[in-house]
């Protein structure tokens, strides 16, 4: 799963619509489209958009929730608490000889 997330990750288009998702959860793909036009001068087509979104679905950082005709995208930062724990825990004697 971690290597999911790499690779969703290493996509800077991905990586901005993270931070499009941090600033404002909830979104639907027509306000990601425009606020990566709009915030970063992206003019991706929603096709694309989409496929990048499919992609931060996969690796579990973005979760999609239908609300009538609507789909919105909300961040879930899960995945990267998982990986960011597996270094950054606190070293134990043991570990440090």
């Amino acid at each position: 799963m971690a290597e999911d997330v790499f690779k969703a990750l290493a996509d800077p288009t991905r990586r901005r619509i993270l931070d499009e998702l941090t600033d404002r959860n909830g979104q639907t793909l027509f306000e990601i489209c425009a606020r990566l036009v709009t915030e970063h001068g992206l003019g991706l087509s929603r096709q694309a958009v989409s496929q990048h979104l499919a992609v931060l679905e996969s690796a579990g950082l973005v979760v999609t929730r239908r609300q009538g005709r609507y789909k919105f995208h909300d961040l879930d930062t899960a995945p990267l608490e998982h990986i960011a724990g597996r270094w950054l825990r606190p070293r134990t004697p043991e570990s440090t000889s």
